[in-house]
């Protein structure tokens, strides 16, 4: 199979591209590299010793998304561009609506006029909002708490519509939680511009001298440590379920929704400890008070994804946190020195 990847620069599409080379399929990926940097992909081709076409557009580009698709002789689209920071999405919505929901709706339209049926699409946890029940199970009621969370449920109800009204699609939607870690060989891995949004490449950056404390914010959670527990899930692991969701696609038409994540909640203490552990160097932490919104535990019931496909995670925290720290060790700056 060829299989297009749009955003493929970024970080989870990254380590997909180089798992879905590891399977044996041909990769062209298309990215404005908005988010992401070239050399990712210059090192992704390192290490699989294989070329990879990156294509520099928009999706929201339909004329262009179609020339790409038809000129490489994509079978499939895996579709992670797009924007993601829940903060910026509150402060920009109708940007995240523009990029993430009419730009899959165009994506989708030059796959139909391209003959492009298989699409695995990049969804979030983010859609559930606060949980009703733990672990959260796939039929969850949506109650999005962002713009960010409802751009990602509105193009879930997308897919589903686009499945029931037009027979011949094989869409699957993979709900993450938490990705975190890199690739074992630290060529690639997060690299967040500025400062880090999500708590594990902050830690990463503390530890490396890169920022001077950790803020933790609320220590009086109903949890074990009072910290707030969340699923974290390494990016490999994450990266492998692409690659089988897309060859549970391949037997057949079909629309389905999974959740991609561990089953485990961590805290945030306990994250911190694992990395301190990992790296060998001191963590500062200033406790500071809960920021509005933040929920005290979120982790997924991940069966579904086992019984339907045969996949589950299989990587731990520590092995989570010794990936990030060999990558942060070797990447200071991230994709920036290259």
């Amino acid at each position: 199979m060829t299989i297009l990847v749009t955003g493929g620069a970024g970080y989870i599409g990254s380590h997909t591209v180089l798992a879905l080379l590891e399977a044996g399929n041909e990769v062209v990926v298309v990215d404005s590299l908005v988010n992401a940097n070239a050399e990712s992909l210059r090192r992704v081709c390192a290490l699989a010793g294989r070329h990879v076409p990156l294509e520099r557009g928009d999706v929201r580009d339909r004329a262009f998304m179609e020339t790409v698709l038809r000129r490489y002789g994509c079978t499939a689209v895996v579709h992670f561009a797009g924007l993601k920071a829940v903060g910026q999405s509150v402060a920009e919505p109708l940007d995240y609506y523009e990029v993430n929901v009419a730009g899959t709706v165009s994506l989708l339209q030059a796959m139909r006029a391209s003959g492009v049926r298989s699409f695995v699409f990049s969804s979030s946890a983010t859609v559930y909002g606060e949980p009703q029940v733990l672990p959260i199970p796939e039929n969850h009621p949506f109650a999005p708490a962002s713009p960010y969370g409802r751009s990602k449920a509105m193009v879930e109800e997308i897919l589903a519509d686009l499945a029931g009204s037009e027979a011949g699609w094989h869409i699957a939607t993979l709900r993450y939680f938490n990705p975190v870690g890199a690739h074992e060989s630290g060529a690639i891995g997060e690299a967040p511009s500025g400062i880090p949004d999500n708590l594990m490449p902050y830690v990463a950056k503390v530890a490396g001298g890169k920022l001077s404390h950790l803020r933790v914010f609320g220590n009086d959670y109903p949890t074990p440590d009072g910290t707030g527990v969340r699923d974290y899930i390494h990016v490999v692991d994450l990266a492998e379920g692409h690659v089988r969701a897309l060859d549970h696609l391949a037997a057949g038409p079909g629309h389905f929704s999974v959740n991609l994540g561990t089953g485990r909640g961590t805290s945030v203490l306990e994250l911190v400890a694992a990395f301190r552990h990992a790296s060998n160097r001191e963590i500062p932490c200033e406790i500071v008070e809960r920021r509005p919104g933040d929920i005290a535990e979120y982790y997924a019931d991940p069966a579904l994804a086992g019984s339907l496909f045969g996949w589950q995670a299989k990587r731990s925290v520590r092995e989570m946190c010794a990936d990030t720290w060999n990558w942060q060790s070797k990447n200071p700056n991230g994709y920036d020195e290259a």
